[in-house]
């Protein structure tokens, strides 16, 4: 039996989902209204770097997190600001995304090219 590859997944999220680019996210946390959550795992931030404000939610625990019913509830991820995803390349926050619209999450976007395409675009990181 042949799996679906990630390649196919990512496809269909991201043609469910809604993008928004790097500079378009920066204007909504300027405006305070979306909260940029960063997916990727710790060893990524410790490595790469962190979006100055940017919320961590590592990816194992995002549904847990942004659930009110769960005992791991996250009280920033209930505050409904868009909550735009993002990990390194835009694959994992599509997923994500996805995941977090089928949970009935209304206000939940990712970030067009992930960590690196918001560097890549001259934005604040902390090293």
């Amino acid at each position: 039996m042949a799996i679906t590859p990630v390649r196919t997944l990512v496809a269909q999220a991201k043609s469910e989902i809604t993008t928004l680019p790097a500079d378009a996210v920066a204007q909504a946390v300027a405006a305070g209204t979306a909260l940029m959550v960063d997916i990727r795992d710790i060893r990524e931030l410790e490595r790469d770097g962190r979006v100055p404000g940017a919320f961590h939610a590592p990816r194992g625990m995002l549904e847990f997190w942004v659930d009110p019913e769960s005992p791991y509830y996250k009280p920033a991820l209930g505050e409904g600001r868009l909550l735009v995803l993002f990990c390194a390349s835009a694959w994992r926050s599509a997923l994500a995304a996805k995941t977090l619209q089928d949970m009935g999450v209304e206000n939940v976007a990712e970030m067009e090219g992930g960590f690196k395409g918001w560097e890549a675009g001259g934005h604040p990181v902390e090293r």
